[in-house]
């Protein structure tokens, strides 16, 4: 008897140090850590958005998943990281519409020209069906999931020379983003864009080799290119959101669970990025008054032959402007 009730001991003692492992490598096998990469300084919107997810995820999952930020591009441009999204070594990346739609067409139609004429409007038309469609062919151009869009505020002009109206930008020498939308966009204004690395652009804005650029006013607050500048011009024309992406090659290997929290916690931490922007924008503007800066209007300026110009160059690559323009102007 004692060596049966041995032999049961010993057996039993087995199957709970199995069991112990077993769970212990399952839980190994799925637990993950995912990289996120964006090319964002720390400290602005949209990084304290992915910050924000991270720390979501991993509450809710009790540290199985979690998320490990590389802010300020310190895995590359954002053509390197689409690239180490589409083979799978990078398994998140918060990547601007400017890069996608340099890559897809039709989703360069979220960066045509007066959609919306105030950061409020975008907020509202980022969230709508239309603008959240846009992002249904990413998985098979790019080999990534879409799961929504986060923002900017309408982006401005500074400008070393004195002007105050988007007429004045003819023949000066624009820094703008390079992607196709906005280097059409104000060829048609008259300007010559002028594509410099981002961190170039003080330092260029002050030796004058350039006469402006645009931007949002998060990103020349935080660089204060209104000491470069003697004059704001918001253009109310253009904005620059993002789109937090997923790895295809990662989202395949996640359960539906997984998946579904995911989505639920980007959602939550763009619509805290897009309240943000919302609400701080005028804080920032006010700022700006305060340094000194002359703020001009646009007020006086019709863009309607500057729109037709436009769509004409660019509806039959991307017929999806037309349902959001008929969206922002019911906004």
């Amino acid at each position: 008897m004692s060596l049966s009730r041995r032999h049961f001991v010993q057996t039993a003692a087995g199957a709970a140090a199995s069991s112990l492992l077993f769970s212990t490598t399952a839980r190994a096998a799925t637990a993950k850590e995912f990289r996120l990469g964006l090319i964002t300084p720390a400290g602005h919107s949209w990084n304290r958005a992915a910050l924000a997810f991270g720390e979501s995820l991993k509450k809710a999952t009790n540290g199985r998943l979690s998320v490990t930020v590389f802010h300020s591009g310190q895995l590359g441009n954002e053509s390197a990281m689409m690239q180490q999204l589409q083979s799978g070594a990078l398994d998140m990346g918060w990547i601007q519409a400017a890069e996608l739609g340099s890559r897809v067409a039709s989703v360069a139609a979220i960066n045509a020209p007066y959609l919306v004429r105030s950061t409020t409007n975008v907020a509202s038309l980022v969230r709508t069906p239309a603008a959240l469609k846009l992002l249904d062919v990413l998985p098979r151009e790019t080999g990534t999931i879409g799961l929504g869009w986060g923002i900017t505020g309408m982006r401005v002009i500074f400008s070393t020379k004195d002007i105050s109206s988007p007429n004045d930008l003819k023949g000066m020498k624009l820094r703008i983003n390079p992607t196709p939308v906005y280097r059409d966009f104000y060829q048609l204004v008259g300007a010559a864009p002028t594509p410099i690395p981002t961190p170039a652009v003080f330092e260029a804005m002050a030796n004058g080799q350039v006469d402006a650029l645009e931007a949002d006013i998060e990103f020349s607050w935080n660089q204060r290119f209104d000491k470069v500048s003697k004059v704001l011009l918001p253009m109310n024309a253009l904005f620059m959101p993002f789109a937090p992406l997923v790895s295809g090659r990662i989202w395949q290997t996640l359960d539906a669970k997984d998946k579904d929290l995911i989505r639920d916690l980007v959602k939550q931490s763009l619509d805290a990025q897009i309240k943000d922007i919302v609400t701080t924008e005028l804080g920032l503007i006010e700022k700006f008054k305060t340094g000194g800066i002359a703020f001009k209007s646009d007020s006086g300026y019709n863009p309607a032959p500057i729109i037709q110009e436009f769509d004409k160059l660019w509806l039959p690559k991307a017929p999806q402007i037309a349902e959001l323009r008929k969206v922002g102007a019911s906004l």
